[in-house]
């Protein structure tokens, strides 16, 4: 955020965008590019740009769906009472290590595309549902 910006979280008003050779290499007011010679120009109408958004603590590689555990949760049942029905981190563990390092991948991809969707341009993945150096490698 650059504090010499006027506007809420550095926001600039009326802005305008430099792009050469695929790279920014300016951003400013539109007033203030107004020199620049511009091959193209997009009418955003006001919305957001926003850098890409960093996720860095992920667990995106995972087997297994607790999504009915968020259901239970939301009725109140405690994460004591799902374990102790079988559910829980170990269900998690358990399916992790029974999937194959394709069906993974698969089921990581469609979460991966999510957090794309939501502008997350960078992600850092952690493991550790194998529990184990072999369901880990």
């Amino acid at each position: 955020m650059d504090p010499a910006v006027a506007g809420p979280f550095g926001a600039i008003e009326d802005a305008s965008i430099g792009i050469q050779d695929g790279r920014i290499v300016r951003i400013g007011r539109r007033i203030e590019l107004a020199g620049y010679r511009a091959a193209r120009v997009e009418n955003l109408g006001g919305a957001w740009v926003t850098p890409g958004l960093i996720d860095c603590h992920t667990h995106l590689v995972f087997g297994g769906n607790r999504a009915g555990e968020f259901e239970q949760r939301l009725e109140g049942a405690s994460y004591e009472e799902i374990a102790r029905a079988g559910g829980g981190i170990r269900a998690t563990v358990k399916a992790t290590r029974l999937a194959s390092l394709d069906e993974l991948v698969e089921q990581a991809r469609p979460r991966l595309q999510a957090l794309m969707r939501g502008g997350v341009t960078t992600v850092e993945i952690k493991s550790g549902y194998g529990l184990d150096l072999p369901s880990e490698m």
